[in-house]
């Protein structure tokens, strides 16, 4: 897996305030995207209420969860060779619980509880409510397995546990599942069909999040663009729905607005968008607020007409270049992130290079690339051969990931000499003695600390650069802060 800029955690174990009356421990990892660590939160929340709380050394754990991600091959290797460390554990320590959440515990739940017998209870996205009962089961000598698929579980009744908070930035999911059935994805057999969130639960949320000192949401969804609220159910059943409930369905753009209008000086994020999804009224609402951040991670995945037709997906390169343009006139300043998988079945040389041209045309300011490989359940593995050879796609990837690095090194030169606004994060990595953060189109931006603390908003003049972050001094606070 290449990557340039990675936001997310991975595999780390989550820590919250404990409660006092709670006398068991619970460990928990999560791998993969940003809507599973979202989810750990969501079970952290669950298990405190049933007596749990959490810790950081595995040894003393009770109950020990990873929270899984069937996307690619190398996630699923890594979960598989944490069980086993899990399992080393467990012999010494017989009372203590291993459990499998999310996608992959879906799609390998009688794998890993029959054949292998690796785990003690398998938990699907949409059953975290369960894990009481379940729990329950285990301790009577059962196995325990519930990865039913829901129409309406959102969780919008369950306030999260931040888990290894920094306390400025959160996530905020506002819909589960995914229509697309893009070849390649296992997410709509795992997580099942779209369905939003109660635009009020999402807002109480926000206001919460506000009030404990947090400065920052990111609105989660695998598609958020097609967020659509008119009172519950299922997003493909919205032609069925009333006429008044359609005329008082609230979309994304407008959620954006009630968010944006909510807490005018928190900072929105939201992620992730899918081209034939994203409306130009989200742009414009984008524009039409300055504390929504001007970013956007928009997949592309190829920038081959035919490759993209093999992938299902519902868009095509001239109609994702007339998108990016209009991002571009509305937002001129805006910063655009991609997904690109290289090697996709059938994939010529022709094919590489109309994504190559696709890229030299967006000019991304980051992305994440990845070499295809063949995920259990969906339609490319049924239907298509993995006919790329291993060396052509790792020579593919390695021309996409140094035409990448070429696009981020210009997309942050064109920072230099500005000032830019920095929430302040967390130290740098690679200095005690800086600050990092990032600017509203999500560059990594690092500065000395001198008197400035985490959560602040500052204004940081940008004296050098490298292809992946900006460094410069502070002149000051911003009118945020």
């Amino acid at each position: 897996m290449e990557k340039i800029i990675d936001e997310n955690k991975q595999g780390e174990s989550l820590i919250i305030e404990p409660k006092k009356e709670n006398s068991k421990k619970l460990f928990i990892e999560s791998y993969g995207c940003a809507m599973n660590f979202s989810d750990s939160e969501i079970v952290a929340s669950i298990l405190a209420d049933g007596g749990y709380n959490t810790t950081q050394n595995l040894e003393d754990a009770d109950l020990v969860l990873v929270n899984t991600c069937s996307i690619r091959d190398k996630a699923e290797q890594t979960v598989r060779k944490r069980l086993e460390k899990y399992n080393a554990v467990k012999k010494i320590n017989p009372k203590m619980k291993v459990g499998v959440l999310g996608c992959m515990a879906e799609r390998l739940k009688s794998k890993f509880l029959e054949e292998e017998k690796i785990v003690d209870l398998v938990v699907g996205p949409d059953a975290y409510k369960d894990l009481p009962n379940l729990l329950n089961e285990v301790d009577e000598g059962r196995d325990a397995i519930n990865v039913i698929l829901s129409k309406d579980e959102t969780y919008g009744d369950i306030s999260p546990v931040r888990l290894n908070s920094n306390g400025v930035t959160a996530f905020v999911s506002i819909t589960r599942g995914c229509d697309n059935m893009c070849t390649f994805c296992v997410v709509p057999f795992t997580r099942g069909r779209e369905r939003s969130r109660d635009p009020q639960s999402i807002l109480e949320e926000v206001n919460d999040l506000w009030n404990k000192g947090f400065k920052e949401i990111t609105l989660l969804g695998q598609n958020v663009d097609s967020y659509l609220w008119y009172g519950g159910g299922l997003k493909k059943d919205f032609d069925k729905a009333s006429d008044f409930q359609k005329a008082t369905a609230v979309t994304f753009s407008k959620l954006l607005e009630m968010c944006a209008t909510a807490q005018p000086r928190m900072r929105i994020r939201f992620s992730t968008s899918n081209p034939q999804d994203m409306t130009l009224d989200v742009v414009k609402t984008m524009s039409k607020f300055e504390n929504i951040c001007n970013y956007i991670h928009l997949p592309v995945q190829s920038g081959s007409n035919r490759i993209l037709k093999e992938m299902n997906r519902q868009h095509t390169r001239e109609e994702y270049f007339e998108l990016i343009d209009n991002i571009r006139n509305i937002i001129p300043d805006c910063g655009i992130s991609q997904d690109m998988i290289v090697g996709f079945p059938t994939e010529t040389e022709q094919d590489h290079q109309d994504t190559l041209s696709l890229m030299n045309h967006v000019k991304y300011d980051f992305g994440y690339m990845f070499a295809y490989s063949e995920r259990p359940g969906t339609l490319a593995e049924r239907k298509m051969e993995d006919d790329v050879p291993h060396e052509i796609k790792k020579q593919r990837l390695a021309e996409i990931v140094a035409l990448q690095l070429k696009h981020s090194q210009y997309r942050t030169e064109q920072f230099v000499g500005k000032i830019v606004e920095v929430l302040i994060e967390k130290s740098s990595k690679k200095s005690d003695t800086h600050w990092s953060g990032r600017n509203p189109q999500s560059t990594v931006v690092v500065f000395p600390k001198e008197h400035y603390k985490i959560g602040d908003f500052v204004n940081v003049k940008v004296n050098d650069c490298t292809s992946a972050t900006l460094i410069g001094e502070a002149v000051g606070y911003s009118k945020n802060n």
